[in-house]
C-alpha cells in the first residue's frame, strides 16, 4: 500500500496519531525535501529511510515507486507542508499506481487553502482553488480569464517575490474585489491581510502567502455592455418591455436610450 501523508502546515502539533501510525508502519518514506522531513520525523521519534520525491524527479522515481509497492513494500509520500497532490507533486505517481493496479490511499490533515479560507472571512460554501499562477504574463493572464467570472471566493498560492505581481495581475483582469492575504498559519505570527485589490498588499512580503479574492458580484454590470446586460436579462425570460426598464434603472439611463439594443 501507498499512503499520501498530510503534514502540518507550521504548527508541528498539528499532526494525527493515525498519520505518525503509519509513518512508523511503512518501510520507506518519499519526502519533497529530506532534510525539512527530518525535523518532523525527528519530533515523532519516526525513524524510517527516506528517499527524494519532488518535481524534478518525479517521473522516475513514481515508476521505482511503483516497483517497489509491487514488489510488496510499503510507502509513505509527504511534502514539505500539507497534503500532497496540492500544489506539491504526486499526480504523476498517482496515474502510475492507477496504470499498474497498485493500491494506494490517503492519510488528512492540515491544508492550507482550507485553513486560509476560514481566517478569510469570506464565504465557505463554495470556492474555487488555482494555487500557484503561472510566471509568464501571457499565462498568467490566459489562465486568470477563465476564472474572473465565478461568484465564489478564488483561492491562490503565492511566494513573497511573486505576491504584489499576482495581486496586480489579478487586479487587472478581475477589476475591483475584496481580497485577504493570509500566512503564517498556525504559527505564533499567523496574520490575515484583508485589503481592496486596486490598493494593493501593504507592506514588505514575507513569508509563503494564500491569497483569497472574492468572487465576482453577480449583480456587478460594471464590465457589461449595454446590448449584454439587457440579453442577461432576456435570457432569463423577462419581456423586452421589463428588462429595458430593469436595465435603464440600474444604470441610470433612460428606457429609450437602451431601445436600440432590442431592435
Amino acid at each position: 500500500m501507498l499512503y499520501f501523508v498530510a503534514t502540518p502546515i507550521g504548527n508541528l502539533k498539528d499532526f494525527s496519531y493515525r498519520a505518525v501510525e503509519v509513518l512508523n508502519g511503512v518501510d520507506e518514506i518519499a519526502c519533497e525535501d529530506t532534510r525539512r522531513s527530518f525535523v518532523l520525523l525527528n519530533r515523532y521519534g519516526i525513524k524510517k529511510p527516506l528517499f527524494a520525491y519532488h518535481k524534478f524527479n518525479e517521473r522516475e522515481e513514481s515508476e521505482k515507486i511503483a516497483d517497489k509497492l509491487a514488489a510488496g513494500k510499503n510507502i509513505a509520500v509527504i511534502s514539505d507542508a500539507g497534503m500532497p497532490l496540492i500544489s506539491d507533486p504526486g499526480n504523476v505517481l498517482v496515474n502510475v499506481l492507477i496504470e499498474r493496479g497498485l493500491d494506494f490511499t490517503v492519510v488528512p490533515g492540515a491544508c492550507a487553502c482550507v485553513s486560509a479560507l476560514v481566517l478569510s472571512g469570506f464565504s465557505c460554501a463554495r470556492f474555487c482553488f488555482i494555487g500557484f499562477l503561472p510566471q509568464k504574463q501571457s499565462e498568467r493572464t490566459a489562465l486568470l480569464e477563465k476564472y474572473k467570472d465565478l461568484d465564489m471566493p478564488l483561492i491562490f498560492y503565492s511566494a513573497p517575490h511573486d505576491i504584489k505581481k499576482d495581486v496586480a495581475a489579478i487586479y487587472s483582469v478581475f477589476g475591483e474585489r475584496r481580497a485577504a492575504a493570509v500566512k503564517e498559519i498556525t504559527k505564533i505570527y499567523e496574520r490575515t491581510e484583508r485589503f481592496d485589490l486596486k490598493d494593493g498588499l501593504g507592506g514588505e512580503p514575507k513569508g509563503e502567502y494564500v491569497l483569497i479574492v472574492d468572487g465576482k458580484d453577480k449583480d456587478d454590470f460594471s464590465a457589461l455592455s449595454e446590448e449584454e446586460h439587457i440579453r442577461r436579462y432576456l435570457d432569463a425570460g423577462m419581456d423586452k418591455k421589463d428588462a429595458l426598464k430593469r436595465v435603464a434603472k440600474e444604470r441610470g439611463v433612460s428606457k429609450s436610450s437602451l431601445y436600440k439594443y432590442t431592435i
